[in-house]
């Protein structure tokens, strides 16, 4: 009698979308696609019809012809979205949750191959790394959402079973920083303004000076404060990606798309002088695909230690 019930309980489970491969931080929906009719265009017309702000949607094959001359995929596009209700109830949870707001997702076609997949993080990975507990109501939907929506975009798809082995992450998972405006009492909301800008156009023209490409900006905190929540002066989340990185990484980890472009937020509260700054660190890369290999390894640790450098010396 025991076995009937788990058995019932983990279908329900599958059948709401609330459980994907156990344990595992990201999932793979394919479906077959010979007849070419589901396209980067089609999957974003899905997303968008169920609701979520496209913020993002790039053909990476172009990019890297351009940069190496050469592409490892029949189709390889990076997409970026978020469902703006579903974050602001995550971000009165903690802040952490402007993370995965843009969500990332890979879409991609292997060569020699007529089925096309899409990998997006799973309810497990956003859990992992915003410390939102993976019951919460609001992540349940957001994930059921994302789920529903693969398989409107994908017909006849499926997830499949992944078995990644989880390594301990060799460092923390989101990196952080802070900085303390140069504000005085009754400084307004233009002077606070004009000193963001100014920290804004020094961190762009540093990350892409060493070769990082801003690919999005969502202006968060103006969502938040037109839906009535006040508790930010500002609220800025970056998409930031670099192509040697993603380059060598989706060779072998097409999926890896799930991870980057990574986002990197930016807030302040009302009445406090300090910044915040946080990103999901590459170790979440590393931990959650089980990447060994040297070639990826370094790229993505080179990639940590730059942006990190980047950042101290702007917000020092």
């Amino acid at each position: 009698m025991k076995s009937i019930i788990k058995g019932l309980i983990t279908a329900l489970l599958l059948v709401t979308g609330v459980a994907a491969s156990a344990a595992q931080d990201i999932q793979i929906y394919t479906a077959d696609n010979s007849n070419g009719k589901i396209t980067g265009a089609s999957i974003e017309k899905a997303f968008a019809d169920a609701g979520f702000l496209i913020s993002g949607h790039n053909d990476m094959n172009i990019a890297f012809k351009g940069k190496f001359q050469k592409t490892n995929h029949k189709m390889y596009r990076l997409f970026t979205l978020y469902k703006k209700d579903l974050v602001l109830e995550l971000i009165k949870i903690t802040p952490d949750a402007a993370l995965f707001a843009p969500l990332s997702m890979s879409i991609y076609m292997n060569n020699g191959s007529n089925d096309i997949s899409i990998s997006s993080i799973s309810l497990d990975g956003m859990a992992k790394v915003t410390g939102i507990p993976a019951s919460n109501k609001h992540m349940i939907e957001y994930s059921k959402l994302v789920r529903d929506t693969l398989a409107k975009a994908l017909p006849n798809g499926h997830f499949e079973k992944t078995s990644y082995k989880i390594l301990k992450p060799k460092g923390e998972l989101i990196t952080r920083f802070t900085y303390e405006m140069e504000l005085e009492e009754g400084n307004d909301a233009d002077a606070i303004e004009e000193e963001l800008e100014g920290i804004q156009e020094e961190l762009e023209s540093s990350l892409e000076t060493v070769g990082f490409v801003i690919a999005g900006f969502n202006k968060l905190g103006d969502e938040f404060s037109e839906a009535g929540y006040k508790k930010y002066d500002f609220f800025d989340a970056y998409s930031i990606c670099k192509l040697p990185v993603i380059f060598p990484v989706a060779k072998t980890h097409p999926e890896a798309g799930a991870f980057a472009p990574c986002t990197f937020y930016m807030y302040k509260e009302k009445g406090s002088k300090i910044i915040q700054m946080a990103y999901p660190s590459v170790y979440n890369w590393l931990s959650s695909l089980d990447i060994t290999d040297e070639a990826s390894t370094k790229a993505l640790e080179d990639a940590q230690k730059l942006m990190i450098e980047v950042i101290n010396e702007v917000t020092e």
